[in-house]
């Protein structure tokens, strides 16, 4: 058997080497990280694109990770002020069986397609999607325009390192000194 460090080492590397994108917190640590993940086509979550923060414990993968979503999501199982996630399978039944693979391929998206409206973290998306699942739909949606954009977390730095140049993209905040130069330029 092999060590918790090891363990999460290889489960990060199986990550990183399918299709999502894993941006680490800390060059040195393998303890925190973001994960790009993007809305099920069968959902209506569908063209939706959020940012996950991931903290392994040290005793990963015998200890579940701390999955939260960094950009706003409308879901009755998911705090919209945290971002932290409400799911049995990490919470409460976690196994070293499973590993990060399974929670963006098999979790997450299990989560989002089928909601579970008894256990909220959310109460207001719990009631809506009861009492009118076409507005909670609606409502899924229009979150996703407005927080759960590709480029609301494509070149994004990560909450605790954005700065007042947030807005500019990479090009224009690496060419800063040549724009402030040259400003009669379009």
């Amino acid at each position: 058997m092999s060590s918790p460090s090891k363990r999460r080492e290889m489960d990060l590397m199986k990550l990183m080497m399918s299709d999502y994108k894993v941006e680490m917190v800390n060059d040195d640590s393998t303890h925190e990280f973001y994960v790009d993940f993007h809305g099920p086509k069968e959902s209506p979550y569908h063209g939706g694109a959020w940012k996950i923060r991931v903290e392994l414990p040290d005793a990963y993968p015998y200890k579940s990770p701390s999955i939260g979503f960094v950009n706003k999501i409308y879901h009755p199982n998911v705090d919209e002020m945290s971002g932290s996630v409400c799911l049995d399978v990490i919470n409460q039944t976690w196994s070293p069986m499973f590993d990060l693979v399974n929670i963006f391929e098999v979790f997450i998206p299990q989560l989002l397609l089928y909601p579970n409206p008894s256990d909220p973290l959310n109460e207001e998306a719990a009631e809506l999607m009861m009492r009118d699942k076409t507005s909670y739909e609606q409502t899924v949606k229009e979150y996703c325009e407005k927080y759960a954009k590709l480029e609301d977390i494509v070149g994004a730095a990560p909450p605790e390192e954005k700065s007042s140049d947030e807005e500019m993209s990479e090009d224009e905040y690496d060419s800063g000194e040549e724009n402030v130069a040259d400003n009669a330029d379009p």
